[in-house]
């Protein structure tokens, strides 16, 4: 297995954290700025919406209701029985 070499954030390649990242565990500070720990360009991963690397937030799904007809599902649950 290769040993991970020690990362510098100040080299350039990394941009420091947007305002979407407050609060997500995978922030490390360097030299006075805050930086993510996974990803180099954080700004890219909330374009969309949401970062999939995001700690501390979790996307809401919708749930919709669904109407059943009880005729149909009283039948279901007869045939389930036998």
């Amino acid at each position: 297995m290769q040993k991970q070499a020690a990362v510098n954030y100040s080299d350039g390649r990394y941009k420091p954290i947007v305002e979407k990242c407050e609060g997500c565990e995978r922030i490390v500070e360097d030299s006075g700025t805050r930086y993510c720990q996974s990803y180099l360009n954080p700004a890219a991963k909330w374009k969309l919406g949401f970062c999939n690397f995001a700690t501390h937030a979790k996307p809401e799904i919708a749930v919709a209701k669904i109407r059943i007809n009880p005729l149909k599902a009283a039948k279901r649950a007869s045939k389930s029985k036998k």
